[in-house]
């Protein structure tokens, strides 16, 4: 008698604690599937490279490729067009609302570009250097409504960088196409997409 009193209070609150956290997730605000996603541009950080080279910019540049090019695969028209994006994030608002610095390296302005293209998503990466081998992907999927971070990735590249950008670039591009696909809904899926 006495054992079945310590565990039926265990077993009430080990209930009660399930049904809380399953509100709490069920609860929790959603986009629509269909919902627009802007991506911005690549920045580059090199500032703590062993060696800064010109050639450096490239990593950037094809970062923001892959990242494009992958999402257009996996969303189509739900990406918005990279001119937009581009335009409103060069625009005058923008540097104001940054003091002269980038667009890409701040969620505020990255927010602000992708509401103003009429976005509900926003994809921010960062390609950094430390050695000529060893680079860092720094990429984060953005709820423009909240600036709740989704997703916030860092991998390091290591080997030749250009197709360590490739790689990890578009292994976080899919996990933004499956985490936009469930409205928000982050996970590994280690065995492929949730079933709808």
């Amino acid at each position: 008698m006495f054992a079945r009193t310590l565990l039926l209070p265990g077993f009430l609150l080990a209930g009660l604690a399930t049904p809380v956290l399953g509100q709490s997730l069920a609860h929790r605000p959603r986009e629509p599937a269909t919902a627009p996603v802007a991506a911005l541009t690549s920045a580059l950080y090199n500032d703590q490279a062993n060696l800064r080279e010109a050639t450096d910019s490239a990593k950037a540049a094809l970062a923001t490729e892959v990242l494009r090019s992958r999402l257009t695969e996996q969303l189509g028209a739900q990406l918005v067009p990279y001119p937009l994006i581009d335009s409103l994030a060069h625009s005058s608002a923008a540097l104001e609302l940054t003091g002269g610095i980038p667009c890409d390296v701040k969620v505020a302005c990255a927010r602000m570009v992708a509401s103003q293209a009429g976005a509900r998503w926003v994809v921010m990466t960062k390609v950094s250097k430390t050695s000529n081998l060893i680079w860092l992907l720094s990429a984060q999927l953005i709820r423009v409504s909240t600036g709740e971070i989704i997703l916030d990735d860092s991998t390091e590249l290591k080997g030749a960088p250009e197709e360590m950008v490739r790689v990890g670039v578009r292994i976080f591009a899919d996990r933004v196409a499956r985490t936009v696909r469930t409205g928000g809904h982050a996970d590994d899926f280690p065995n492929g997409e949730p079933a709808p």
